[in-house]
């Protein structure tokens, strides 16, 4: 069965008040809109996942990961959009199709996989919640008293058999808030399931706020001698040079220098105690490899980096060079986006170790944040 993702990010964020549309804003560490592509690939269940933008947004998403990912054009209101996307994927023959807000960012696997294999029964799947607040609605002078019991909030992703979308929609002309509207407009079936509250849709600024939140800091700072005939690794890549930095491991004193923050920031003491220098396990250990478990543990106790500063300290090589290869390799290895990432190169004015070129040091700052 050839299931299909369509996310729908061509809105231009009226009410959110920004210069930068709400989908681009950052929240838990990412755009918006790329917690949805997330969830979506790692559910491993659609044939293809297709996002709808504005086509003045192109500059927001150069650096988004596009693999396994179709952008397309939208239009200037949500109808036409989603028709867009419609037409575009008939090509490929599908049977069912999701169509999500870039707006709900928290979506979770759960739900997809349950929204899933309904559609695989009936032919309109669509999460919903109740209310829990009193509802008045206002008629002429006076204000009455709606059942809340009898009121439910929809959500997405709203599922459909493709065929009876397709058929559909084409025949409504006016604009719609939703896909569901147009099955309920003709009157046609619709099975709503249970969503989940914390799928919530981002409206306001405050909207990326929440209460419960913390965030703490931490600071990393290594250094090693340059030494003749050792490979150069800085940020996990093999820098052309003369040197490389003596150490136990390889030496690379930017991941070094990020795990001791990592470590600092969640109160882990440091990378001495994780990788001891006496313990032959870890002889000439990459770098990336110590780094894997600190990553895997932060994401593990619901950790997310904030931001990433890095000060690399050395007279040779010149940083500017390998800065943007150096950055994707860490957004990579840390699987964190490249926007939170900055790195600036500084001498020391030819003083000490290190103005001598006989060492380079790094030091790190960063900042992570703890959604409870």
């Amino acid at each position: 069965m050839k299931m299909f993702f369509v996310i729908l990010a061509a809105g231009k964020s009226r009410r959110f008040n920004s210069k930068i549309p709400k989908q681009y804003n950052f929240y838990k560490g990412k755009m918006v809109l790329e917690h949805s592509i997330d969830i979506a690939k790692k559910s491993k269940i659609f044939k293809k996942i297709i996002l709808v933008i504005n086509k003045s947004h192109k500059k927001f998403i150069k650096k988004i990961n596009k693999k396994n990912l179709k952008i397309i054009y939208g239009d200037s209101e949500r109808y036409g959009s989603s028709l867009k996307a419609i037409n575009y994927i008939d090509k490929f023959k599908p049977n069912k199709v999701f169509i999500h807000d870039a707006a709900r960012p928290n979506i979770s696997l759960k739900l997809i996989k349950k929204l899933s294999k309904l559609i695989k029964k009936y032919k309109t799947v669509i999460p919903y919640i109740k209310i829990d607040d009193s509802i008045k609605i206002k008629k002429k002078n006076f204000y009455d008293n709606l059942d809340r019991d009898k009121i439910i909030l929809t959500q997405t992703p709203q599922c459909f058999d493709y065929k009876l979308l397709k058929d559909n929609y084409k025949d409504i002309k006016n604009n719609i808030t939703d896909e569901v509207s147009v099955f309920l407009k003709k009157k046609i079936n619709v099975k709503f399931v249970t969503g989940e509250k914390e799928n919530f849709k981002i409206t306001h600024k405050n909207d990326l706020l929440s209460e419960h939140v913390k965030m703490f800091y931490g600071i990393g700072f290594d250094i090693h001698r340059l030494i003749k005939k050792k490979k150069l690794y800085l940020g996990g890549i093999k820098i052309p040079y003369h040197s490389g930095l003596k150490g136990h491991s390889d030496g690379d004193v930017i991941l070094h220098a990020i795990i001791d923050a990592i470590l600092g920031a969640t109160r882990k003491k440091d990378i001495g105690s994780l990788y001891p220098d006496n313990n032959k396990i870890f002889k000439n250990i990459r770098s990336p490899k110590m780094l894997f478990p600190v990553m895997s543990d932060l994401n593990k106790n619901n950790y997310i980096i904030n931001n990433l500063d890095i000060n690399l300290i050395c007279e040779k090589p010149k940083v500017s060079k390998y800065r943007n290869k150096i950055i994707n390799s860490l957004s990579k290895l840390m699987k964190i986006n490249k926007n939170i990432i900055n790195i600036k190169g500084k001498t020391v004015e030819k003083l000490g170790l290190i103005g001598k070129e006989d060492a380079i040091a790094c030091e790190t700052l960063i900042s992570i944040i703890k959604y409870e």
